[in-house]
């Protein structure tokens, strides 16, 4: 597949994607975040992935929506292999059933909080600036607070979109948003610890967080005994967990 404004790569066990429109610094376009549906459709389906590892080329991460192109479609480049719809980025995201890591190495504005606030982990260099700005703008981060509230307390979220002002690293790490600091060795590390990991089960594991998501404690038990039987009896998972047997 050819894509306008990311880029992916599947290496082994990983998925990468790339944010690749450095010009406009990684501003998501409604091309742009159809042709990232697609591409973490293709990792879920892909049983070899385990992991997705999102990146940004240039020094800004993501600088959120652009604004015009979805004022004026026009402006926006087509890609004719994908069919447009609409669709929301925290929506995508929250479409994929594989870990996810956020390698963040320059700010994130408004919109692009969604990028990181759908990944599993999120590690991020010091000293970078977050920055929601919309209040000041006239407009509210309606997207951006419905994924702050899996990560923070809901009255910390409504503050922090209703402050206006950026913060650093330090601060996004405190709230929750990111996980750790970016460091290639622990980067390295986390990537490798799926390498062993039974796809079928982080699949398994990532559908049901978000299934249970509003059932009664007596619903989930029930739902969740049905995923374990369910997955238990994939024949990969039973020569699996046979292996591990013979090992003990």
């Amino acid at each position: 597949m050819n894509y306008n404004y990311i880029q992916t790569n599947v290496d082994g066990y990983i998925f990468s994607l790339t944010l690749n429109r450095e010009a406009k610094r990684n501003a998501f376009t409604p091309t742009m975040v159809n042709e990232i549906a697609h591409a973490l459709a293709e990792a879920d389906a892909d049983d070899r992935v385990k992991v997705v590892v999102v990146r940004a080329n240039g020094p800004v991460f993501c600088a959120g929506m652009d604004l015009k192109t979805y004022q004026d479609p026009s402006l926006d480049q087509q890609n004719p292999e994908i069919t447009n719809r609409a669709i929301s980025l925290g929506e995508v995201f929250d479409r994929l059933n594989k870990p996810s890591i956020a390698v963040v190495e320059g700010d994130v504005i408004a919109g692009g909080f969604l990028f990181i606030l759908g990944c599993t982990y999120v590690l991020a260099k010091e000293n970078l600036n977050f920055k929601l700005p919309e209040v000041n703008l006239g407009i509210f981060p309606f997207q951006v607070l419905a994924s702050l509230v899996r990560v923070m307390p809901e009255k910390k979220a409504l503050q922090l979109c209703l402050d206006g002002e950026p913060f650093t690293t330090s601060k996004a790490k405190e709230y929750g948003i990111v996980d750790d600091y970016l460091v290639d060795e622990r980067l390295r590390d986390l990537i490798a610890s799926f390498e062993n990991k039974n796809t079928y089960a982080l699949q398994a594991g990532m559908e049901a967080m978000k299934a249970i998501r509003g059932m009664d404690s007596k619903g989930q038990y029930d739902y969740l005994l049905t995923c374990l039987s369910k997955l238990r009896d994939k024949e990969e998972v039973k020569k699996q967990i046979a292996d591990q047997l013979k090992k003990a």
